[in-house]
């Protein structure tokens, strides 16, 4: 599996030359309400084999948690699902507000 910094997600979501990926959210409800990267869509961890027909397994996704633990077991079960294009943010959103974005709430 892939990893990412939130900078290198940064520049390629900034890159109007980039198709962007899907930006996975496996947090909590609760937590996606605190804060979040724009354009993300939520599905929480445990309602994601539920969902999972929802996704396209081709499509570049990126899967984000608040540290990058929850997401990396949701990624790890994408594949494991057949999807061959993805990555774990690395550090979370903890991680993307302290190196993309330090306006965004932490927690």
């Amino acid at each position: 599996m892939r990893q990412m910094r939130p900078a290198e997600l940064k520049a390629w979501l900034d890159d109007p030359a980039r198709e962007p990926p899907l930006l996975l959210d496996v947090r909590e409800p609760w937590e996606y309400g605190l804060c979040r990267i724009d354009g993300t869509e939520l599905v929480p961890l445990q309602s994601l084999p539920a969902r999972l027909a929802e996704l396209n397994p081709a499509r570049e996704t990126v899967v984000i948690c608040h540290h990058g633990v929850r997401s990396y077991h949701a990624a790890r079960y994408l594949e494991h699902n057949g999807f061959s294009n993805v990555i774990n943010l690395t550090g979370g959103v903890d991680a993307w507000a302290k190196e993309a974005d330090p306006s965004m709430p932490t927690y």
